[in-house]
């Protein structure tokens, strides 16, 4: 799947959770009998399921990757490559580290920039 697959699949883009982390999507659905004070989010089964984006930077380049996950498991249902200069930038906030990282407010900015521009022109 790519921003294409994403953009056209209007049940999956309607639902994307842009706050999701990582961390928390360990603590929500690995850690989820203890979840209940962390805030918003309770995960009663595995039917609950989140669809976010993070960056891994353990990648060269780095890339952003689309997520699903539940309490069974999480699939990489997208590797998106993100333009050389956003990915330098990004790079420069995580000190240039290894990992996998929440996404950015510029790097939200792009994908929504990306996953919703041809929804406007309609």
């Amino acid at each position: 799947m790519g921003l294409e697959e994403i953009r056209n699949n209007s049940e999956v883009i309607s639902v994307i959770d842009w706050d999701m982390t990582p961390e928390e999507a360990v603590t929500l659905y690995l850690e989820w009998g203890n979840n209940w004070a962390h805030g918003k989010y309770v995960i009663r089964s595995k039917n609950d399921v989140s669809y976010y984006f993070v960056v891994n930077t353990w990648d060269d380049p780095p890339r952003t990757y689309f997520i699903r996950r539940n309490s069974e498991e999480a699939v990489e249902l997208a590797t998106i490559d993100m333009p050389e200069a956003l990915r330098d930038r990004f790079l420069e906030t995580v000190g240039h580290n290894k990992g996998v990282y929440t996404i950015n407010d510029e790097v939200k900015a792009w994908l929504e920039e990306e996953l919703y521009a041809e929804t406007q022109q309609n």
